[in-house]
């Protein structure tokens, strides 16, 4: 884990994530706390991130979700080096190789 990232503030920011119970309170946490374009970008990565499980390609994913080819290979870097948050996520999700 990154220790630069591991901060009292960053701590209470994941306990307050984890006390959200469904989307309607995180559409209104994620409202409070970040800007659209913020939250936007933090989706279409999610999306990014998916695809590329799937094996697309840089240039179909730039193209189907408007992301840049910086961001998908960010993106990208974290799949491949990164902490295994999008594994995480994506097999609790039921869309990553190898989930139940």
């Amino acid at each position: 884990m990154n220790s630069k990232l591991q901060t009292p503030e960053v701590d209470k920011l994941f306990e307050a994530i984890l006390t959200l119970k469904n989307k309607d309170d995180c559409y209104k946490f994620f409202s409070d706390l970040c800007t659209i374009k913020e939250l936007l970008a933090m989706a279409q990565r999610i999306e990014v991130a998916e695809m590329l499980v799937d094996k697309m390609t840089y240039l179909d994913i730039a193209d189907k979700t408007g992301a840049s080819t910086a961001t998908i290979s960010r993106v990208n870097r974290s799949l491949t080096y990164g902490e295994d948050g999008y594994r995480i996520a994506f097999e609790r999700l039921g869309i990553m190789p190898g989930s139940d």
